[in-house]
């Protein structure tokens, strides 16, 4: 089934048919070497569709031949797409061979019913100590990370995929939905050193690409997590950066189709839009999808819609902080602002909620004795302020850790501690034992027995 181009705007192209037109999301292709792809989005009358292209469509002319491929985007399943760099549509860009004995799936598929979701609430634990205390993830749920540019994030993000691939035995995808090229040559090559490559896949719509393909572009990384949580019975863990920015580009191809916009600009199916991948991403009986992703919130607005939107659909955030990154704090995640749906004494048990309770009730109390003791200083203060002002500095060191993707930089090993040797130490320490050790013993270590050792030498 074929027709012809009627006009080329921008992005947006319409097609004439003669027969039977193609449906909603069918994939058209056009040039001597199918190189414009096109993806319907509308009818507009018993002829003619309007499409968006997945390709740039510098070539593209009026009069040109459209082929009707009569199938939607497809991603490429099967367990040779780890270890691989790949666009849209599947091709590899990490300039090696392509794909061989893969099967490829439909991008459009619907989210687990009600009746597969696992209904057991599980924390997902990550080795890190400060994210498994105080804002725990869940184990098919969706976390936030907000962070600007300097903080951090992407070393946490390699980090997670690192304690996911050797310790959690599961697959990691990273979808770079807006992705600068420089961000992705250096993530290929940083997972490369770390010899976690070959469970993982990378998956990148790049900031140069029309705003149609960034748009799909988590729906081929989310595809390709699901055969592995369906089909390979393994728990997934998939990396987006930036949801924010998969926002805008629906946004941008709810504007070349002509759509009416909604509040601030946004494309008026917003909601749908953002629920339709976050739906699923899901635990089932047979695996979970355990989701990261990084949150940009435009001006620092938490009213934004897209922020607004995002927000309905995470179980836990996680904050950076650029003040405590400045001080040396890494991971530079903010114990104050950070939370979980997950810390509950119900969920992860009376032991941990209240270890961690009593860890945030410490910090926010140290925070605010913080002035008196710039203005006055710590002579100042009364003697049970000045006991809670050291537990806190050592409570907060402890909760620094070496990271294994970092160790060429800091030239200290990198640590995974379980969740008991990190519920154990802060209970040492809120209970002023090794209070003797200077703080700094504390500070980029494990669990506390790597302390007690540091503080001997």
């Amino acid at each position: 089934m074929s027709g012809t181009v009627l006009s080329v705007r921008g992005s947006v192209v319409d097609t004439i048919f003669s027969d039977d037109i193609p449906k909603i999301h069918s994939l058209l292709t056009a040039g001597v070497s199918k190189q414009f792809m096109l993806e319907v989005q509308s009818h507009l009358n018993q002829k003619t569709v309007r499409s968006i292209a997945l390709s740039p469509t510098q070539g593209l002319a009026r009069g040109m031949t459209v082929e009707n491929t009569g199938e939607s985007l497809k991603a490429p399943i099967g367990k040779n797409v780890l270890g691989r760099m790949l666009n849209i549509f599947g091709d590899t860009i990490d300039n090696k061979p392509a794909l061989q004995d893969v099967r490829w799936k439909n991008v459009f598929q619907d989210p687990p019913t009600l009746t597969k979701h696992s209904t057991h609430s599980e924390i997902f634990v990550t080795g890190i100590k400060i994210i498994d205390l105080l804002c725990p993830l869940e184990r098919g749920g969706k976390a936030g990370m907000f962070g600007g540019a300097g903080v951090g994030k992407t070393v946490l993000l390699s980090e997670l995929i690192h304690n996911t691939v050797k310790h959690h035995e599961g697959v990691s995808i990273f979808c770079g939905i807006g992705e600068r090229c420089r961000e992705g040559e250096e993530l290929y090559r940083e997972m490369n050193d770390a010899g976690v490559l070959q469970n993982m896949v990378m998956v990148f719509g790049q900031m140069n690409e029309p705003p149609a393909c960034r748009f799909r572009v988590a729906n081929t990384a989310l595809t390709i997590a699901e055969y592995f949580r369906d089909e390979e019975h393994r728990d997934a863990l998939l990396l987006i950066d930036n949801i924010f920015r998969f926002i805008q580009a629906g946004s941008e191809v709810s504007g070349l189709l002509g759509h009416m916009p909604s509040r601030l600009g946004y494309q008026p199916t917003l909601g749908t839009d953002l629920s339709w991948l976050e739906e699923r991403i899901a635990s089932t009986d047979t695996g979970s999808i355990t989701s990261l992703q990084a949150v940009y919130v435009p001006a620092d607005d938490f009213t934004d819609p897209a922020a607004v939107h995002t927000f309905s659909h995470l179980s836990a955030s996680i904050v950076l902080s650029r003040k405590r990154a400045s001080e040396g704090f890494f991971p530079a995640v903010d114990p104050l602002q950070s939370n979980s749906s997950m810390s509950s004494p119900n969920i992860v048990g009376e032991r941990h909620y209240n270890v961690a309770r009593a860890v945030v009730e410490t910090l926010a109390r140290y925070n605010d004795l913080k002035d008196i003791v710039a203005m006055l200083g710590l002579e100042q203060l009364s003697r049970a302020d000045r006991e809670l002002v050291f537990r806190a500095r050592r409570i907060e060191r402890f909760l620094t850790q070496p990271f294994f993707t970092t160790e060429h930089f800091t030239g200290k090993k990198g640590k995974l501690v379980n969740l008991e040797d990190t519920l154990q130490g802060c209970e040492r320490l809120l209970a002023d034992e090794l209070k003797q050790l200077p703080e700094d013993a504390f500070y980029l270590v494990g669990p506390l027995s790597d302390v007690s050792e540091g503080g001997k030498k």
